[in-house]
């Protein structure tokens, strides 16, 4: 009974983290509500290129699933008073896991690129690395409907 426990609440958490999924935010990522729509496209040259991380906000879920599973774990340990200290540990181990897992899946890697306009105005933009940019290189910015911009070569 309790490894059936376990694989469903492993189930549980795989399923919870499968949910974190962030939408992508780099330069050929569009949104569907964007696909067929009219933009602004603006020509200009990288002026400075930085390494940044997009951070997303954690929900508690990883924590939550972690604590879970690992109290469940925990008490298929001893019996008694050492059963209820493996479970408290377990369920600390494991909210701390999964805590970081779920810190890990909402980081990701991006640029910081500082763009000029051949009309002169200077913009900075953050977007996932799905692209290489150098200083100098001819890009274009795009424009959505909705004020967001992307770079792209």
């Amino acid at each position: 009974m309790k490894y059936l426990m376990i694989a469903i609440g492993s189930i549980g958490i795989f399923t919870l983290f499968a949910g974190c999924q962030t939408t992508p935010q780099g330069g050929r990522s569009v949104h569907a509500s964007q696909a067929r729509t009219a933009m602004q496209s603006f020509h200009g040259r990288i002026l400075h290129v930085s390494e940044v991380q997009i951070v997303h906000d954690e929900t508690g879920v990883g924590a939550a699933a972690g604590g879970i599973l690992g109290g469940i774990a925990g008490s298929t340990v001893g019996s008694g008073r050492g059963s209820r200290l493996a479970t408290a540990g377990g369920a600390a181990l494991g909210a701390a896991a999964g805590s970081s897992g779920e810190r890990a899946r909402s980081t990701r890697p991006a640029w910081e690129l500082e763009v000029e306009l051949e009309d002169g105005r200077i913009m900075v933009i953050v977007q996932e690395k799905d692209d290489e940019f150098d200083v100098g290189d001819h890009v274009r910015v795009i424009e959505s409907r909705d004020g967001t911009l992307r770079v792209r070569q």
